[in-house]
């Protein structure tokens, strides 16, 4: 298989525009699942090395070194919590009787998510569901924050960009959840039946009888990193271009989401 789109290169740095499903690093139980790293050793040697890593099912950029000096470097950044990161996600909101019943409800006052809202709950491992993670209200987990912006609202969505001041496992996922807001197509916080489909949008539909969603896979795209170059030592930001499918589901929402079917159309499957 071929490595993921290169988004940047020199000397001592390289970033990928990583797919949804591709893991990063081997899996900790299946050695033999593909990963992005044993991809790029295989064609560029062991010296090359991530600097964070993303969700399996999270596309978007990942950064590596191509040099021991510039790992540390960028490494320290990461660790000391001076990199801009920005996701992009779309978003399911709950009804507000629903959203009540979560851990942080988030509403403005006409029932949609706010401009912008912070969310700042501890998170850690769930002991009752290897593998996720979870809220953690008094004592436990460890402490993670990250700030929100709703971009535009279609009803029973929302396009939001997400700003992660801490960077744990599945982070995003879970405060989304907590939030009443979960990212579309999460089978492990969100409900993986609801589906945005055209037909629930476009009035006089006529399609195909199996209808495929707009977006099939998890709704999260790592879109922006802003660090220190380790040669330069200058301010860069990197950016991933949102994937086809997020445009394409963009496009319907802003044509067809603003009629009010949108505000009835979760259908599960």
């Amino acid at each position: 298989m071929p490595l993921p789109p290169v988004l940047y290169e020199d000397d001592v740095l390289i970033a990928f525009d990583k797919p949804s499903g591709m893991l990063v690093a081997p899996d900790r139980w299946d050695k033999t699942r593909e990963n992005l790293m044993g991809l790029v050793h295989a064609k560029m040697g062991h010296g090359v090395a991530n600097v964070h890593r993303l969700d399996a099912d999270t596309s978007g950029l990942i950064l590596c070194a191509k040099t021991k000096p510039a790992l540390d470097f960028l490494s320290g950044q990461f660790q000391s919590k001076t990199v801009g990161k920005k996701y992009h996600a779309m978003v399911v909101v709950l009804p507000v009787e629903e959203a009540m019943k979560v851990v942080v409800p988030v509403r403005g006052p006409d029932g949609t998510l706010p401009d912008q809202f912070t969310i700042d709950l501890a998170l850690g491992e769930d002991e009752h569901q290897p593998g996720r993670m979870r809220v953690f209200r008094k004592r436990g987990g460890k402490p993670c924050v990250t700030e929100f912006r709703t971009l535009e609202r279609f009803g029973r969505f929302a396009w939001v960009e997400c700003r992660p001041l801490t960077g744990r496992t599945h982070q995003l996922r879970v405060h989304l959840a907590a939030a009443g807001a979960p990212i579309l197509n999460d089978p492990f916080y969100g409900d993986p039946e609801i589906k945005l489909l055209l037909s629930e949008l476009k009035r006089r539909y006529k399609g195909r009888d199996e209808e495929k969603p707009l977006i099939g896979r998890l709704a999260l795209h790592a879109s922006e990193l802003t660090f220190k170059h380790p040669g330069t030592l200058t301010p860069m930001t990197l950016m991933a271009p949102w994937p086809h499918e997020f445009e394409v589901a963009l496009k319907y929402l802003r044509r067809f989401g603003a009629g009010g079917r949108v505000g009835q159309g979760l259908r599960k499957r």
